[in-house]
């Protein structure tokens, strides 16, 4: 009996430690997540409407080995599903994931372009991953100005939209505070469609680029409106001052670069006509003489810096938890002259209302001074 015990316990003891080996390189390859815990370096995604998904990065800022499962994932399952066409337009790239899955794609007959910005090509990630492209046989065209090509966006079969905040590397995926949006819209997929073949068949970046946009303005069946906007052509400064204007109870802001002084301005008059202003600013550049940081804050606005010891990297506006606008563009001169870059003004409240809760995340470990 004692011997059919103890050879029991060993074959329980072996079953419990190939169990727990095969759980373990199931968690390590991203297939399982603990009982009771979110995957490690997942997302914090919200589905407003069948035509759009919200996605936030969740920074993890300890254990690169965790750096699975994020948004990089999230457009490799879409990209992985690419039937006919893949048009990407990075301002940086680092991911490999999202490398190795335009190789895929182009190996099983689907056509794929690349635009990329050639300022972030002194980086050896980047050059590799890039060179990598090139030798499968990807068109891959760089916009070599002194100005950026700063979109981040991605058109699928003509039919997936992903567009946003979040450069596709590494740093922004699973460091920064980043936002994308992923949206099923013919109409809007070939406005970017056409942005994307500006770029990358005639060369025109920047002022070059001619304002012919075909959808700027979609009504949808659900009564949201969605203007959509390509800088420098659109003149967005204007566009995103228009919906500020008009703000009657609320406004929430979170900027990586906020040196526009007409936008400030426009914040301190709603704060006198008793508009609430919050707002939370990347840290870094904020004490610069540019920033609108030191101006809304004597004025005794509700301002914050971030407390991402990385980068807040978000480009939001929140109006009266009515009125979304996010996008590539950074709320300064070069976005609004110079850069490439596009801005989306979203009238929906319940997508705006995952950006304000984004918003709260991000303010709550905000830095008061």
């Amino acid at each position: 009996m004692g011997s059919s015990r103890k050879k029991q316990t060993s074959l329980l003891s072996i079953l419990l430690f190939v169990l727990a080996a095969v759980g373990l390189y199931a968690y390590q390859a991203g297939l399982l997540a603990p009982i009771g815990l979110a995957p490690p370096s997942s997302v914090v995604s919200v589905t407003p409407g069948a035509w759009v998904q919200a996605h936030f990065t969740a920074p993890d800022f300890e254990d690169v080995a965790l750096h699975r499962g994020g948004l990089d994932a999230v457009l490799v399952a879409d990209l992985d599903r690419a039937q006919q066409s893949i048009d990407l337009a990075s301002f940086d790239l680092d991911l490999s994931s999202v490398a190795q899955a335009l190789i895929r794609a182009h190996q099983r007959g689907v056509r794929v372009r690349v635009i990329v910005d050639d300022e972030n090509l002194e980086d050896e990630i980047v050059l590799e991953l890039c060179e990598a492209l090139d030798q499968a046989g990807i068109p891959i065209v760089y916009d070599q100005r002194n100005a950026f090509m700063h979109n981040k966006f991605a058109v699928i079969d003509k039919q997936v939209l992903w567009t946003g905040s979040w450069n596709l590397t590494d740093n922004g995926a699973y460091r920064n505070n980043n936002n994308a949006l992923r949206f099923e819209l013919a109409e809007l997929a070939e406005n970017y469609t056409v942005e994307f073949e500006e770029m990358f068949v005639d060369g025109a970046f920047g002022p070059s680029s001619p304002a012919d946009t075909p959808y700027p303005v979609l009504q949808l069946s659900d009564d949201s409106v969605i203007e959509n906007y390509f800088s420098p052509e659109d003149d967005v400064a204007a566009a995103i001052l228009a919906q500020l204007r008009q703000a009657e109870s609320e406004i929430v802001f979170m900027a990586y670069s906020f040196t526009d002084d007409d936008m400030g301005r426009v914040l301190l008059q709603k704060a006198r006509e008793g508009v609430v202003v919050r707002g939370v600013f990347e840290s870094r550049g904020a004490s610069s003489e540019y920033s609108e940081y030191s101006l809304l804050r004597q004025a005794g606005l509700d301002v914050r810096l971030d407390g991402n010891p990385a980068i807040m990297h978000h480009k939001v506006f929140v109006v009266d938890a009515q009125i979304l606008i996010t996008g590539s563009y950074n709320f300064s001169a070069s976005a609004a002259n110079s850069n490439d870059e596009n801005v989306l003004i979203i009238q929906n409240t319940e997508l705006a209302r995952s950006y304000l809760d984004e918003f709260e995340r991000i303010y709550q470990v905000g830095q008061e001074e």
